[in-house]
């Protein structure tokens, strides 16, 4: 009788309708579109533009394609889910390898960022070490650890850690909390902070190049004007001597053939001031690109950090305190909100990026072109 009354309540539960929600459809596709869109156009840039071809910029297109499969693999179920109200009507291998992908494309964007700002700091620490031309092997070591790591702390959901006793069949999330903590510390509460720091240490080694270069630059300039004002005294006497020694019968063509102190004045300080304005504005120009990247990756990290820290903070806090009532809301807020980072970087590296900028700004060009004459 008991057994016959649990399998109605069950079935109960099973055929309350479900209440459909158009707007999380309609926001979720939108997203996807914008995630696809946007990553792969930072890929096409990366491998179409030679300027954009650097050691910093793999980085970002692993970044990019982590961000990529997170549109194509998770995002579907989960905003399908949202329509559906938040239930899940699929089975529970779907939803393992759901969670799965999931935790493992979001710790794999973390560690990326996390192997960026590593890469940074040998740079500006060890920049004689550092192989800025092409990707050497201590790079691909960092760009194949990231994806090992994630792959690593995902593996227990799709190896059955998530097959809880009297595990709900309508909702798809993680179901042990020790194992929520656990990829919380490893994905975020740990390469978090070492981000931080790493980016404190490149900071200051970049303030430190700079104060070196500067006081580089004014003893060089020093050493030249020394240089110049001994060229023009040397000219000078040698002058002096050659007029006093032919003054009564060359005086005409002392003034025609050796020019005077002021003529090499003229004719020496702006050669040698140009020479050094020139190797000025190349050093310039290669400092300035070097500061452009360290100027985005700040922004990055920043809105990584303000989408996905509620995220960590509410699903940890629901894992460690059992007692806590967290509306169903919340957690969708918090989630859609650490899903809306993939869509942000590509506008990112636009805004302050010439070189992806001039590439975007090609492409759609190009695109609008070939739809008009189509």
């Amino acid at each position: 009788m008991l057994d016959n009354c649990s399998d109605f309540i069950n079935l109960t539960q099973l055929v309350v309708p479900v209440v459909h929600s158009y707007p999380a459809l309609v926001l979720g596709i939108l997203l996807i579109m914008i995630v696809i869109f946007g990553n792969v156009l930072v890929c096409l840039s990366v491998y179409s533009e030679k300027a954009l071809k650097t050691t910093t910029n793999y980085f970002i297109v692993s970044l990019a394609f982590a961000d990529l499969l997170l549109a194509v693999l998770v995002l579907p179920l989960f905003v399908y889910a949202e329509f559906q109200g938040g239930v899940w009507s699929m089975n529970m291998f779907v939803c393992d390898g759901l969670m799965t992908m999931d935790v493992m494309l979001c710790t794999a964007s973390i560690f990326n960022l996390c192997a960026i700002s590593v890469d940074r700091f040998i740079a500006v620490a060890i920049p004689l070490n550092y192989n800025r031309k092409h990707v050497d092997h201590r790079q691909l070591i960092l760009l194949l650890g990231t994806w090992l790591l994630a792959l690593a702390v995902a593996s227990p959901v799709i190896f059955g850690i998530n097959n809880v006793p009297n595990r709900e069949p309508r909702k798809c999330k993680l179901e042990d909390n020790n194992y929520v903590v656990y990829s919380s510390i490893c994905s975020f509460f740990i390469p978090c902070p070492i981000m931080v720091l790493l980016y404190i240490g490149v900071f200051r080694g970049l303030r430190r190049w700079e104060v070196a270069r500067k006081a580089k630059l004014s003893s060089s300039i020093e050493a030249c004007r020394k240089l110049q004002h001994a060229v023009i005294s040397t000219a000078v006497m040698i002058e002096r001597g050659l007029a006093q020694s032919r003054l009564d019968d060359m005086d005409d063509c002392i003034k025609y053939e050796i020019p005077s102190p002021c003529q090499y004045g003229e004719n020496s300080i702006p050669t040698v001031t140009y020479r050094q304005e020139e190797h000025s504005k190349k050093r310039a120009k290669i400092n300035s690109r070097e500061r452009q990247a360290m100027r985005v990756l700040p922004v990055v990290v920043g809105c990584f950090l303000f989408c996905w820290t509620p995220f960590f903070v509410v699903h940890t806090t629901r894992a460690v305190c059992l007692r806590c009532e967290i509306p169903p809301g919340l957690t969708s807020t918090v989630t859609w909100l650490g899903y809306v980072n993939s869509a942000l970087n590509p506008i990112i590296y636009t805004i302050f990026n010439t070189e992806f900028k001039k590439f975007f700004k090609k492409f759609m060009h190009q695109s609008f072109h070939k739809i008009v004459t189509w």
